[in-house]
């Protein structure tokens, strides 16, 4: 079986959650809690997991995979049922445009070891770390928001009327800018497509309240 190294409010491996999910794959769910013991994810046990000490990481059989985009695509390729990618190229490229919009535009410069090193080694205020963490929301969302009002391949979702590995990252994100209090009110289509995913049982299975080690 499948079983991947999870932290409930993780937004890589709520990616990977929601994934998993979409495609139907039975998986065991195995937490390392980000602050707990000064950072579980930190441990010698998990670095030799893996040594970028980050999450989530993916175990299947043999085959360890770390970076929540490589798990998704290595799920598509290797579970091919129930695809997270489009059929032609050219929608292949958009999904993973708008994926990596979020995964590497947005979400580095917001994640717990940067908002860490803010307020450890900059000493930033809590303020000015809650400003600049919706700043970069912001300007990532004003920018998806702009291809998915503008492109015609929008619909239900962020591409057509079936999840794609775009929505497996937009979801999370949304859910970082609700945590933060981010008004997501200038951002209407991706608040619609929020919506609709927040009714698919596959994004609810994956939410982060519904992990066995939500707090």
């Amino acid at each position: 079986m499948l079983k991947l190294f999870t932290y409930f409010r993780s937004s890589a491996a709520y990616r990977v959650r929601i994934g998993l999910q979409l495609k139907g794959l039975p998986y065991e769910a195995a937490p390392v809690h980000l602050v707990r013991n000064g950072g579980e994810h930190l441990q010698a046990s998990y670095r030799a997991l893996n040594p970028g000490a980050m999450l989530p990481c993916l175990q299947d059989g043999g085959t360890t995979i770390s970076q929540s985009l490589a798990i998704l695509e290595y799920l598509e390729e290797a579970y091919p049922g129930k695809p997270l990618l489009p059929a032609d190229a050219a929608g292949r490229a958009r999904v993973r445009a708008l994926a990596l919009m979020v995964a590497c535009d947005i979400h580095p410069l917001n994640n717990l070891r940067v908002l860490k090193y803010l307020s450890s080694d900059l000493e930033v205020s809590e303020a000015e770390k809650t400003a600049w963490y919706r700043h970069w929301i912001e300007e990532g969302f004003r920018i998806i928001e702009t291809h998915l009002a503008r492109d015609a391949q929008t619909g239900s979702f962020a591409h057509g009327d079936r999840p794609t590995l775009a929505d497996c990252c937009l979801v999370p994100q949304v859910f970082n800018a609700e945590r933060f209090d981010v008004d997501l009110t200038p951002y209407p289509t991706i608040r619609r497509i929020n919506e609709r995913c927040a009714e698919l049982p596959e994004f609810v299975a994956a939410h982060p309240a519904q992990q066995a080690d939500a707090e």
